[in-house]
């Protein structure tokens, strides 16, 4: 038993009224002996039993009705036999994830779930509050009817979702419900990788379902992309495929089967490819449907065009001019003019990568070509000293000789590397500026082994050929408008203008990014690597890392609903209360009349 309102309880110390009363009838006065009372003082002493028993039973009658008042005002609530119970706030937690998509027995897991969740329902009372919560963050409140309808809209995602998150959203809404009476159903896969960190939920209990047995083996598509993300034509496909036996698989681009193989399990398949098209496109790796057909698919993105043409100027260096021979061996680039790889006070036009001079005297006829060229960089001081370059692929690059980039009126552009908070690399519209000559004796860079494939994707990705990249994302995630694009194409062909903040579709595919009525990118869309892992706690291992209250474990769907309001599967007992301290005001009105009849 409970109370709603405990408070109220302090009004049993009116028991304190009939004591006192009982207590000052036995006030003893002096004694008179009259010879004539004696025949009523025998009197007395043969009813004494009797009256001091009455008495008694008045005082217990009395100090009874008032402790039933006083609970009847405490608004008191148990379990007791029958349907019913207190008003209650309950939020139903559903898996939605794609790992709960899995068939078993013929019927994916969510589908029970969701059945799952109707019987839950069906208990439901007009005054209980109710919620459903999915994994993807959705927070749905309303009646037992609404609730039914979500469960027939909902459907899995094609990513992992967070359901610790959504754990967590579902407490704090019973914690804010007001009500006493407060529950969290969570109802899920028990997935490992879902529940690495789970949450502590507190002022609420939990009832916890997890499907017993192992999870069905589990055949996916883990890795797909272009390599690299820029072909000029020339490039291959990557694929790793999760199995523990031989699989076999399918590669489209443009929707057009370029091959056909068979993998042996976890291992890595390259495949290289000249295609005829040309442009942005989309690209697949698939396998054959199992237990879990959402992983069976994996997409990529990659832009085809031809090999740029590239001359070397002597003043950029051998390293630089060994590199663009690799590069050429690879078919990434070709002889022409297209880009210019110069040193500044050799730039006549762009696109170029440009360099400082390699003598520092001609340093003023480096910047007074950059002003031609519309370039808003001048170099400025010089600076000597091992330094650090910090940036995406620079790890270990240091820098013993350079010069300050001084930004000028307009010189938007992106910082690809900076000593400090200097920057060491910018690129801007159909220019890449560096701030060191690309040697070793002023920087160690040209003799790393990151230094090719990054020179390689300046030139293709930076300098020519459509702009943008190929963005990857989890399904639903949030990411940064890139300032290259304003519109998204969705997979009907329709575009729709970006804001600031970029909402990743909730399905899996390939989305082009575009700039007035041309792709300049690409956003890849796939459900983590990790979530084809179907391994999964069991209730009593998912019980120990939520940190609850108190949890009641459902073996069986069908235990679910029985257990279902069971912190609050209660009746209120204030009628109940009520009819006790009638009862036993009317006994002490019974005891009270045949007293006065007696004595009369």
């Amino acid at each position: 038993m409970s109370f709603l309102a405990p408070l109220y309880l302090a009004l049993a110390a009116a028991v304190a009224v009939p004591l006192l009363i009982h207590l000052l009838r036995r006030r003893i006065g002096a004694r008179v002996e009259f010879p004539a009372t004696r025949y009523l003082a025998r009197a007395e002493r043969e009813h004494s039993r009797t009256l001091r028993i009455r008495n008694l039973i008045l005082m217990l009658l009395r100090v009874l009705a008032l402790l039933a008042l006083a609970m009847a005002a405490a608004r008191p609530v148990a379990r007791w036999a029958g349907g019913g119970h207190a008003p209650t706030a309950l939020a139903i937690v559903i898996d939605n994830s794609m790992s709960a998509a899995v068939v078993v027995n013929g019927r994916p897991l969510l589908d029970q779930f969701r059945s799952t969740a109707r019987t839950i329902l069906q208990d439901a009372a007009p005054a209980d509050r109710l919620w459903l919560v999915t994994v993807d963050g959705r927070v749905r409140g309303g009646s037992a009817a609404m609730l039914r309808d979500e469960l027939d809209r909902m459907e899995p995602l094609a990513g992992a979702g967070d359901a610790g998150a959504a754990l967590a959203r579902a407490a704090t809404v019973v914690r804010g419900s007001g009500l006493a009476a407060r529950q969290v159903a969570l109802l899920t896969d028990g997935q490992r990788s879902e529940w690495a960190h789970a949450p502590a939920i507190a002022d609420a209990s939990l009832l916890l379902y997890v499907p017993a047995g192992a999870p069905p083996a589990n055949r996916a598509v883990t890795v797909a992309e272009a390599r690299p993300t820029r072909w000029t034509p020339r490039g291959s496909v990557a694929a790793r495929l999760l199995s523990t036996d031989s699989t076999t698989y399918r590669i489209t681009l443009a929707g057009h089967t370029i091959s056909r193989g068979t993998a042996a399990p976890n291992e890595e398949v390259s495949l290289n490819a000249t295609p005829l098209e040309r442009g942005w496109l989309d690209g697949t790796v698939e396998i054959e449907p199992d237990e879990l057909p959402a992983d069976n698919v994996r997409h990529f993105a990659v832009w085809i065009g031809p090999a740029p043409g590239v001359s070397v100027s002597p003043g950029a260096g051998a390293f630089v001019t060994s590199a663009i021979d690799v590069l050429r061996g690879a078919q990434r680039v070709g002889a022409g003019a297209d880009i210019h790889i110069v040193a500044a006070d050799e730039l006549t036009s762009v696109p170029a990568l440009i360099v400082p001079p390699a003598d520092p005297v001609r340093l003023g006829a480096a910047n007074r070509a950059l002003e031609r060229a519309g370039i808003p960089w001048r170099f400025g001081a010089g600076r000597t000293g091992e330094t650090s370059v910090s940036g995406d692929g620079f790890s270990g690059v240091t820098a013993t000789q350079r010069y300050d980039l001084v930004a000028q009126a307009g010189a938007a552009a992106d910082t690809l590397a900076s000593v400090g908070q200097t920057p060491w690399i910018v690129a801007g519209p159909r220019y890449v500026l560096v701030a060191s000559p690309l040697s070793p004796d002023a920087t160690n860079f040209p003799v790393r082994a990151a230094f090719v494939p990054w020179l390689g994707t300046v030139l293709t990705e930076r300098l020519i050929g459509e702009p943008g990249q190929v963005i990857e994302a989890d399904p639903g995630a949030h990411i940064a408008r890139p300032r290259w694009a304003d519109a998204l194409e969705q997979a009907s062909g329709q575009r729709t203008a970006l804001g600031d903040d970029v909402e990743v579709p909730a399905h899996a595919g390939t989305y082009f990014f575009s700039r007035g009525d041309r792709r300049v990118g690409a956003l890849v869309v796939n459900a983590p690597a990790e979530e084809s892992v179907l391994d999964r706690y069991t209730a009593a291992d998912l019980r120990e890392r939520l940190h609850v209250r108190s949890t009641d474990v459902a073996a069986t769907p069908a235990a679910v609903r029985s257990l279902a309001f069971r912190g609050a599967s209660r009746r209120s007992l204030i009628g109940v209360a009520l009819l006790v301290a009638l009862l036993l005001l009317a006994g002490e009105a019974l005891v009270t009349g045949a007293r006065r009849q007696r004595v009369a």
